[in-house]
């Protein structure tokens, strides 16, 4: 073998002992249900160093809130043999370039979420992949009557909802301003939030669920969840509510004297008539 060879490799070999001691965590953020590819370049010095010293490329995942990895698959390099492991788990799944020994996870579930680390002889890479579920649409609903508010103002109570969510933040935006939020991280939990709003005002309301990857959003209609209730003296207005009063004392002490007039009737009638037969007799 000559000097110049003898140096060649010498240097390409100094370069992968340093290349080793790196190990960044790339982040990784995806949809539930897409594919993810974690990106590397293992042969990045393509000469006889490969062949020589790149024996195997193995992939290992740490599952969240887990110390110990499990191996997931492996790639002989010298004789392009792909061995799978952890099936129950990644069944038909997993795909590993041959070329530049990249791992794809197709059809990514929530349950696939941790760090994974690909290993050769002297590198070591690592992926950070946070999966996120696809995000419900938000529901609001009134959840009390009208109450009356200073002046001739009505009030209605409105909660907005979403169901079994995580890593996701619930908030209310009155046009393109943020009015109150509430965040949730890792439970998979029940949200609401509270609103109050005038009933005649013309403002935009929206209620927004999001997590750092996409967001839903609905949109409130004031005519449609807050109609008054016209039986209902809380559901009025200030003056309209007053005049309902008056009628309705009104209407009351008219009854009154209705059947009180009614009872002397009956009894000035019974006495006339018991009066009358005594005179006969």
């Amino acid at each position: 073998m000559s000097h110049a060879v003898e140096k060649k490799m010498f240097h390409s070999f100094l370069f992968l002992c340093f290349w080793h001691l790196v190990d960044a965590v790339m982040i990784k953020s995806v949809m539930e249900g897409e594919s993810v590819t974690l990106q590397i370049n293992i042969r990045r010095q393509k000469n006889i160093l490969d062949i020589y010293y790149m024996n195997s490329i193995q992939w290992s995942w740490f599952r969240p809130g887990e110390s110990q990895n499990v191996r997931i698959i492996e790639h002989d390099v010298k004789t392009g043999d792909i061995r799978y492991y952890y099936d129950e788990i990644f069944r038909n799944r997993l795909q590993i370039d041959s070329q530049t020994g990249s791992l794809t996870i197709r059809n990514i579930r929530t349950t696939d979420s941790g760090l994974y680390q690909m290993s050769s002889r002297f590198s070591v890479e690592s992926f950070n992949v946070t999966v996120y579920a696809h995000l419900p649409t938000p529901v609001i609903t009134r959840y009390s009557t009208c109450s009356l508010s200073s002046g001739s103002l009505q009030n209605c109570s409105l909660l907005c909802s979403v169901l079994n969510v995580s890593h996701v933040t619930l908030s209310w935006y009155k046009g393109n301003s943020l009015l109150s939020s509430i965040s949730v991280s890792d439970l998979s939990i029940s949200l609401s939030l509270p609103l109050e709003v005038e009933y005649q005002e013309k403002n935009t309301y929206s209620c927004k669920v999001n997590n750092p990857i996409s967001d839903q959003s609905t949109h409130l209609n004031i005519t449609e969840h807050c109609q008054p209730c016209p039986d209902s003296v809380h559901c009025c207005g200030f003056t309209e509510a007053v005049i309902r009063l008056v009628l309705s004392g009104v209407v009351g002490v008219a009854t009154v004297i209705m059947v009180v007039y009614d009872i002397r009737f009956r009894r000035a009638e019974k006495k006339r008539r018991t009066q009358s037969q005594s005179v006969v007799e």
